[in-house]
């Protein structure tokens, strides 16, 4: 324990908390049907459509997963797959992107969503954030944009959305693609139309640690028939059909084992019909949160921004050491003393090592060498200086998706900051 949780006098407030647990009795169910079946997958990667034999598409439960996507969300095309990393990679390949090409991402970011651009030997450029709401900031993709910026990846970060139509200004002017990775944000808002909607191409994470899950999944969603074509080429060996006439161009579509099982899609059915309530859960916890913690001087609770809805993956916190004159790392080891599960720090993209030295195949330097890439991009630190000092200095975040908080549990949280915070103004 620390000098801040010693000076309480009491012993650690919080315990162990229950991990987070969607799954029940429906999946259960649902998951032994598909077992008895015997069919776990019936895709082939072939363009071919066998009776009892199989599909390029999938089976039935991923297509019925596909078709409730569709409706849930009101889009025109969903295309599911393995992983949200599959999903990106896949998304990025249907933009037509060229070796060399640049996509503007945002570094607070899970580090797949910039490592998905290097796939397709384009390169990476970090866009710095918001304060406010930790989500890309469209000053900085402006300042970032260059004549070789072919796309801006905007991450809708801990439940809510990036300022999508400052960003769509950009795009429209630049004449440039987006993609929304919602992977933390399913079902928030932006204007009343769910984050992922918006834009060229959508798309959320089913692994076990988000709002709902399959264990591991994820969701592409779309309006336009072009990319859901080319996606679903990306998903299933797509260089395999290419001299049928339904594949008009062949570029970036060397296909991948993409697809998702069965019995994934089984489980998915199930979980998205529980989306509406648990983000209801998580919004009723964040509000206990804000109304226990939003008196304490120097701590900066969620902001929510307007026209957004908030679905707390995190509750992300900010701590002002100008008004607590303690550095955030103290508080932070007070307040794990006293049991509260936080982290205070997040992935900065362009600071891993890859960025840093600019290696990612082979021994070269690609996709950075002279012949592939003309520009001159730079991972230093300080292009991200808002980014940067948060993730040192202020950001504290509580994973809302990692357990399943009770509003007792969520009581005695807001009861161990009380008491580190008041250990604080003894000082």
């Amino acid at each position: 324990m620390t000098d801040l949780a010693i000076k309480g006098g009491s012993k650690t407030i919080c315990h162990n908390f229950k991990l987070y647990n969607t799954i029940g009795n429906n999946e259960i169910k649902s998951v032994t049907k598909v077992l008895k079946s015997g069919v776990l997958s019936p895709y082939l990667g072939a363009w071919n459509n066998i009776p009892n034999i199989g599909s390029f598409y999938g089976g039935k439960k991923v297509n019925e997963f596909e078709n409730y996507i569709k409706s849930y969300f009101s889009v025109k095309h969903a295309i599911t797959v393995n992983s949200w990393t599959s999903g990106l990679i896949t998304a990025i390949g249907s933009l037509d992107i060229e070796p060399g090409d640049e996509i503007i991402v945002s570094t607070w970011t899970m580090c797949a969503t910039a490592t998905a651009i290097i796939n397709w030997m384009a390169v990476p450029v970090f866009a710095d954030i918001n304060k406010d709401t930790f989500n890309i900031d469209p000053k900085s993709i402006v300042k970032n944009i260059t004549n070789k910026t072919r796309a801006i990846v905007a991450p809708d970060i801990f439940g809510q959305s990036t300022e999508i139509d400052e960003i769509k200004k950009i795009a429209k002017q630049k004449k440039i693609k987006i993609i929304s990775d919602s992977a933390q944000s399913i079902a928030s808002k932006y204007k009343n139309k769910f984050s992922g909607t918006l834009v060229d191409i959508g798309g959320f994470s089913l692994n076990y640690h988000k709002h709902i899950q399959t264990g591991e999944g994820g969701i592409l969603i779309t309006n336009s028939d072009r990319l859901a074509q080319r996606m679903r080429l990306i998903r299933n060996h797509g260089e395999a059909v290419v001299y049928d006439k339904k594949v008009k161009k062949i570029n970036n579509i060397i296909g991948y084992n993409f697809r998702m099982g069965e019995i994934e899609a089984a489980i998915g059915i199930e979980q998205l019909k529980k989306l509406e309530s648990i983000v209801k859960s998580n919004q009723q916890k964040a509000e206990l949160l804000n109304r226990g913690l939003s008196n304490l001087k120097g701590l900066k609770t969620p902001i929510v921004c307007k026209y957004n809805s908030h679905v707390y993956y995190y509750y992300a916190m900010l701590v002002d050491q100008k008004i607590t004159k303690v550095h955030r790392d103290k508080i932070y080891n007070a307040l794990i003393a006293e049991g509260v599960p936080l982290f205070k720090n997040y992935t900065l993209v362009h600071l891993l090592p890859m960025y840093q030295r600019k290696i990612a195949f082979g021994n070269k330097g690609y996709p950075w060498v002279k012949n592939v890439y003309k520009g001159n991009v730079s991972y230093k630190k300080g292009i991200c200086p808002v980014a940067e000092n948060i993730n040192e200095n202020q950001y504290l975040g509580l994973p809302m998706c990692n357990y399943n908080f009770t509003r007792k549990d969520i009581q005695l949280i807001i009861k161990a900051f009380k008491k580190v915070w008041k250990n604080i103004y003894k000082l």
